[in-house]
């Protein structure tokens, strides 16, 4: 007989990538479970996120409404579980020590996958707004690691399907770009429903107990140039480059007030400094795209025809 599959539990399932790693989740026949917070009328997205809810339980997951600050009931929720990623956006990275301690309370968990989903936050560094969040990140990391409970982090790098949107906007009509800086910084852009993918793969995988799995497919690293120049074969168009450079996005981040300045200190890291390939992966290293080399991952070249044929619409999303 073949061992139970591992129940696995989202928080944050109803945010930008909660919700892939949800239909992820569930592609690969998991018991998926969803631990959101209680949806309030007044709430400002009130109904698309109790549609959610209803579509996430027509699939069939199991959805917990409730607080982080609930300890007992979130301690009892985790009791149910094997497996717990989290998702939560930059604001709540801090509350991830609230699941820390239920993890510890609980002391069943196989496994945690806490929220970073960008950089590799332990070979990195940013602009200080930036920084800050690194630094959070790290808290995280420490955190879990002080506390006993088997991990797994993903440096998953950039969202594609959110990038593409943000830097060429295939949805409009326009003749012109943005490029940061010169425009030839490598960075790696992995499409959202393959980050979920890799998670879940990963957070199932006794491989990658207590390791960082880094995603970094070689279809997907790019730099912004040529990701311009490529959109440019494929539209048989030709567009005006805008290069705003270095010093006007560092001066940006010194002078725009929380949280503006941090979109502008990500995309100095990512499109000016290029931290993403800043480092060179060694034996040692887990890579996504190899330790599943059976999983077929959409490269840029994929996302960008399907751009051609349905643009997306643009998702509103905490940079991350």
């Amino acid at each position: 007989m073949g061992s139970e599959k591992s129940k696995i539990l989202i928080i944050g399932a109803t945010g930008y990538i909660g919700e892939y790693m949800v239909k992820a989740s569930l592609s690969m026949a998991y018991p998926t479970y969803a631990y959101v917070r209680p949806l309030k009328a007044s709430d400002t997205h009130y109904s698309s996120k109790l549609q959610l809810h209803r579509q996430f339980q027509s699939m069939g997951v199991t959805v917990f409404q409730g607080e982080l600050d609930e300890h007992e009931k979130l301690v009892s929720v985790l009791k149910q579980v094997d497996v717990v990623i989290s998702t939560l956006a930059v604001p709540q990275y801090l509350d991830q020590l609230k699941i820390i301690s239920a993890m510890k309370k609980a002391g069943n968990i196989k496994r945690f996958v806490p929220s970073e989903f960008g950089n590799e936050v332990d070979r990195v560094s940013g602009l200080p707004p930036f920084e800050a969040i690194l630094a959070n990140k790290r808290r995280i990391r420490r955190a879990t690691e002080v506390a006993g409970v088997p991990y797994t982090y993903i440096s998953a790098n950039s969202f594609a399907a959110y990038f593409i949107n943000y830097l060429l906007r295939p949805y409009e009509k326009t003749d012109q770009f943005i490029v940061y800086g010169k425009g030839d910084a490598m960075a790696v852009l992995n499409y959202e429903e393959d980050v979920a993918a890799y998670s879940v793969r990963a957070a199932t995988d006794p491989r990658t107990t207590n390791r960082v799995i880094i995603c970094r497919p070689p279809g997907n690293i790019i730099s912004q140039l040529d990701l311009i120049s490529r959109w440019e074969k494929k539209t048989g168009r030709t567009f005006k480059k805008m290069h705003i450079p270095e010093e006007e996005i560092v001066k940006l981040s010194e002078t725009l007030t929380f949280p503006g300045n941090i979109p502008v200190s990500i995309l100095h890291n990512i499109f000016i400094k290029g931290d993403q390939m800043s480092f060179k992966l060694t034996a040692e290293d887990l890579e996504a795209s190899k330790l599943y080399s059976d999983y077929m991952y959409t490269s840029i070249d994929k996302l960008l025809d399907r751009c051609l044929i349905n643009p997306p619409k643009p998702k509103r999303v905490a940079f991350a």
